[in-house]
């Protein structure tokens, strides 16, 4: 039998109670690095495991892991045997858990799969777009003057915002006495 502290016990036990053996939330005086150093000991030894939160349902978060999603942890079925739960019990529930990821992991990937990004109107991001879409397109330089931005933060925006994020095609060309000049490719 693994020898648990009463910290460890209690987390175990919560988390026998509670839908999906959720091991979230800690206890209220557990936080920062005694908690990091606790659920550390708890995943080393097995008796937890870190899975992907379903945040639909309100999952509490145990960290985040960009793009809106983040993890949360469950007890396993040794951490719910160590707590005296049957480990025909804990291993319906551990499944059940795992069935419901599954299915919820297969729906969210169709989903950011057909997801198509969007930006808001009248932000500097659309204007940065429309400055882009413009037959004469705009160089770094106007897109600066129109938008009150350092330079360094256009070219950020136009390569991970409007090319990585949005996937838009945008497309470079040098003319003299603007520099480089940046367009959105029109599509067709």
């Amino acid at each position: 039998m693994t020898r648990l502290t009463d910290t460890q016990s209690l987390i175990l036990s919560r988390a026998a109670s509670r839908p999906g053996s959720l091991a979230l939330p800690l206890p209220e005086n557990l936080r920062g690095g005694a908690a990091a150093k606790v659920v550390e000991a708890l995943l080393s030894k097995g008796l937890i495991e870190e899975v992907d939160a379903d945040i639909s349902r309100g999952e509490p978060l145990w960290r985040e892991t960009g793009d809106g999603f983040g993890t949360t942890l469950i007890a396993t079925e040794a951490g719910l045997d160590a707590v005296g739960i049957e480990p025909l019990v804990a291993g319906a529930v551990a499944n059940a858990r795992r069935g419901r990821l599954d299915r919820a992991a297969a729906i969210s990937a169709a989903a950011l799969e057909n997801r198509k990004p969007t930006t808001r109107t009248g932000t500097k991001q659309a204007a940065l777009i429309a400055l882009l879409q413009r037959p004469e397109g705009a160089s770094v330089t106007e897109a600066v003057t129109a938008l009150d931005w350092q330079p360094h933060t256009v070219r950020g925006a136009i390569s991970g915002a409007l090319k990585k994020r949005l996937g838009l095609a945008v497309v470079a060309g040098k003319i003299d006495g603007r520099g480089t000049v940046y367009r959105i490719a029109r599509e067709g």
